[in-house]
């Protein structure tokens, strides 16, 4: 009996010791892809960076489902074709809450470099389907055209297009006219900015605010540190990628300087007050800020946060991000006090965020890990040329 119980205890040893082997390699793993070219990123955004970087991103990528909240939808969605002033028609996809109006109305433009192949209305959807959530708001996404069949200016065209179309259906879209907002990431900041100093230039409809995530606001070669930083690719946008946005949708360089390109060269007076989301690991995000410091000597309301920690294009990551969800929650929380005629009041001074609480922190770490296992054992699984049901 005694030879029994010992045998026992050396299996459950061996078992907690392979265990606690399994978890130190994982973690020695996962640490080791915190170390990037330009420096230490946090483990979360390490684990997103190693799986866009190798393809081991699932199209589902989610939350553990234990960790996962639970709600249903309060919004229909509906597509629809947008007339445009040359004859033609962009599409739209309409997020329509269930309860009667009147409703703000929030333009969303998705990222994408500008061109064909790199974003659109569906590989945003899940950004546009939280900022309805979050606002109680009838959002429109534009699915504007694209280069390198449809340069500069038709993006801004569909966009000032789609603007209009909006003001005019107010009362089918059980809008407010007098709450209308644009929002867009990267290129889609662009975009956004660009419709809203259109409808300014033209006596267009008003927009009570924009919102705008990691926008590129110059084609203009200037001098920013972050585009030599963090351009390599490794931090989901490259120098390369930049450099064809602006080849397919500028290919003119005189088309450079437009203020409709190029904002950040513009006369900014009298745009709506402007919230900037920049990432701290961006090549974007220093021409972000200067964006928003720009609209402040212009006598713009604006307010400005750097998440630190994080790369280009994060908030689409908000299911597993907790960077990614503040950044929403922060833009939702500034487009409903702009709905409700709260101007920002305090002087422009770029803010940080940096983490959250411990709550939100120790939730990062739990699913960093939970999410770096799966990775690193879906890439040992791939090195066997059999599967085991051969």
């Amino acid at each position: 009996m005694k030879a029994f119980f010992r045998k026992g205890l050396v299996a459950v040893s061996i078992f907690l010791l392979g265990v606690v082997m399994i978890m130190l390699t994982m973690t020695i793993t996962v640490q080791a892809w915190t170390h990037t070219e330009a420096g230490k990123v946090p483990v979360k955004t390490a684990v997103i960076l190693h799986a866009v970087s190798n393809n081991l991103l699932p199209s589902d990528l989610k939350a553990p489902k234990f960790l996962a909240a639970k709600g249903s939808s309060r919004f229909d969605r509906s597509l629809i074709d947008i007339p445009t002033a040359d004859g033609q028609t962009v599409k739209a996809r309409v997020y329509q809450p269930k309860e009667s109006g009147p409703h703000p109305v929030i333009l969303y433009f998705h990222g994408g470099a500008f061109m064909k192949g790199y974003g659109n209305i569906d590989t945003h959807d899940n950004i546009v389907r939280s900022l309805a959530a979050k606002t109680n708001s009838v959002v429109i996404s534009v699915e504007y055209r694209l280069a390198p069949d449809y340069p500069f200016p038709t993006a801004i065209l569909d966009g000032y297009d789609a603007l209009n179309w909006a003001h005019d259906h107010i009362d089918e879209l059980e809008g407010d006219i007098n709450n209308i907002a644009v929002v867009g990431d990267s290129s889609g900041g662009n975009v956004a900015t660009a419709v809203a100093l259109m409808a300014r230039d033209n006596e267009g409809p008003a927009i009570k605010a924009e919102a705008l995530l990691y926008p590129l606001t110059t084609f203009l070669d200037d001098d920013f540190v972050s585009r030599d930083l963090y351009s390599s690719g490794y931090y989901l946008l490259s120098r390369d990628v930049m450099e064809l946005a602006r080849k397919s949708y500028t290919p003119e360089e005189e088309m450079w300087v437009s203020p409709y390109s190029s904002p950040l060269e513009a006369d900014l007076v009298d745009m709506p007050q402007t919230l900037v989301i920049t990432a701290e690991f961006d090549p974007l995000r220093d021409e972000g800020e200067a964006y928003a410091q720009r609209l402040s000597d212009a006598g713009v309301p604006v307010q400005a946060t750097r998440y630190n920690g994080v790369m280009h294009g994060f908030a689409s990551f908000f299911e597993v991000m907790q960077s990614g969800k503040q950044s929403l929650n922060e833009t939702a929380s500034f487009l409903n006090a702009a709905f409700e005629d709260q101007l920002i009041n305090e002087p422009y001074e770029l803010a940080y965020y940096d983490h959250g609480d411990l709550k939100s922190s120790l939730r990062d770490e739990i699913e960093a890990y939970t999410i770096g296992t799966f990775l690193v054992s879906k890439q040992a699984l791939s090195m066997f040329p059999f599967t085991f049901g051969d």
